[in-house]
């Protein structure tokens, strides 16, 4: 496969998570650990009967315990801290400093062997983290100091994402297949942490069930796979920088359905992140 086939497929993933909050409000009330555990059940059926299909059983019993607990703990382990964080904290600004997890992935990633980390890299993903600042805060912020906690667990929460996304490249000869065992352990993870977190409310309807369904099979199924083929095989610094499109294509997708309004602050994180985006492709192609 080549580099930029990956990274296209890489791409998918952050196309798919712009549907989360669209298909996350549809899912409403059920508390997010619950959906996290539905979901994730999803994704790991989806993933064995792909395993199945080709055949691949074989490679996952090959595949070492501590790969598999890598996996587990970048999966769980920053959605645990996000919805940690969100508790303690307001909700737009621990989950900005959750979305520096694009940022630290650029800039991490020049430690990666072979890795090349440009100037137009680092710059890029700055425009691009302005312009999701711009979506997130909607214009204004109010940092709390009572909610430091908070904000901590938000930013541990993108150190585990970049980290899980980063250390990935190093693990390329691990097969995409085992992301199906990552995801069904942090089913059974987030099934835990609701039963001690949370009560239990169930979709209301066929439509919120449809929306589980599709969680599951998209941005909480699919992404992960694509996600690990795009930073094990891919240009993961361009990766990284697109990966603030995110935030933009969810608002959009929100204004496309009614949910949420258009305004000159989405033209102008669009513009950001796009000139992000562009810059880090400019870098990378000179690499």
């Amino acid at each position: 496969m080549t580099k930029s086939r990956a990274t296209a497929i890489g791409f998918i993933a952050v196309l798919l998570w712009a549907l989360l909050a669209l298909f996350t409000v549809g899912s409403a009330p059920v508390p997010p650990f619950l959906l996290n555990a539905l979901c994730f059940s999803i994704g790991g059926a989806i993933g064995l009967i792909w395993v199945w299909r080709t055949g691949g059983f074989g490679q996952l019993k090959a595949i070492p315990l501590r790969v598999y607990a890598f996996g587990t703990l970048g999966l769980f382990g920053y959605h645990f801290l996000y919805f940690s964080a969100l508790r303690m904290a307001p909700a737009a600004e621990a989950g900005l400093i959750a979305y520096l997890w694009p940022l630290l992935i650029v800039l991490f990633s020049g430690l990666l062997p072979g890795e090349s980390l440009r100037a137009g890299h680092v710059l890029g993903a700055l425009i691009g983290f302005a312009g999701a600042a711009l979506i997130v805060l909607r214009g204004g912020a109010a940092f709390e100091g009572s909610a430091l906690p908070g904000y901590g667990l938000a930013f541990l929460c993108a150190l585990t994402w970049s980290g899980y996304s980063v250390l990935s490249r190093r693990l390329g000869e691990t097969p995409t297949a085992s992301v199906a065992v990552f995801c069904l352990a942090t089913a059974v993870l987030s099934a835990i942490a609701h039963l001690a977190l949370e009560t239990t409310v169930w979709p209301q309807d066929a439509l919120g069930w449809g929306a589980v369904l599709a969680l599951g099979l998209g941005p909480v199924g699919l992404a992960f796979y694509v996600w690990d083929i795009g930073v094990k095989q891919g240009d993961i610094q361009l990766l990284g920088v697109a990966s603030y499109a995110a935030p933009l294509l969810s608002t959009l997708a929100l204004v496309i359905f009614g949910i949420a309004a258009p305004s000159w602050l989405l033209l102008a994180a669009a513009l950001l992140i796009t000139g992000g985006a562009a810059l880090a492709a400019r870098a990378s192609a000179k690499t």
